[in-house]
């Protein structure tokens, strides 16, 4: 799925609807099909080709600050736990706790692998000798972007190649 003006919505790097909820949309008029697979859908009365590629009738402004949302939290830290490098079995920690007054914010909550978050506990990173690799912080969209890229879906429809990563710098 795409906004208005043929960008993906998402950084991830794509926007993916079910083909029930393009066939919906494309019924209550409110995207453009912009291409088709080749596979058919039919009812009684009615058949179509699945869309492949919409786009939105009406823009819908991206925001400027991404969501604080657990898989935001994980796409900042590229789904690596932040203690000790693992990419397995993923949760989120507070480093400073928040029984020690630590808050669910992009500066204090880094993604941690279940034995790390286990065993640093309720403690501060001092008291657990386990400072996390990179210091939490606020991403950009840009920078969502950027890490999004690096976890490509893992099937392409060709149909989807002329809008994944409408923002990079194209070779001469």
């Amino acid at each position: 799925m795409l906004n208005a003006d043929f960008r993906p919505l998402s950084y991830y790097p794509l926007s993916l609807w079910g083909w029930q909820d393009a066939i919906k949309a494309v019924f209550l008029d409110r995207v453009n099909i912009v291409s088709h697979y080749d596979r058919v859908v039919k009812s009684p009365s009615f058949e179509m080709r699945l869309p492949s590629v919409v786009s939105l009738k009406a823009y819908v402004r991206p925001s400027r600050q991404p969501a604080f949302t657990r898989f935001n939290v994980f796409l900042r830290d590229r789904f690596t736990c932040q203690y000790c490098g693992e990419h397995e079995e993923l949760t989120f920690d507070h480093v400073v706790p928040r029984s020690k007054g630590g808050a669910t914010t992009w500066e204090n909550v880094v993604a941690a692998c279940s034995p790390c978050n286990l065993r640093k506990a309720d403690r501060l990173p001092s008291e657990a000798h386990m400072t996390p690799i990179q210091k939490p912080y606020a991403p950009s969209v840009s920078d969502l972007h950027r890490n999004g890229r690096l976890f490509p879906p893992n099937y392409l429809h060709e149909s989807w190649m002329d809008y994944l990563y409408w923002d990079s710098v194209l070779e001469p």
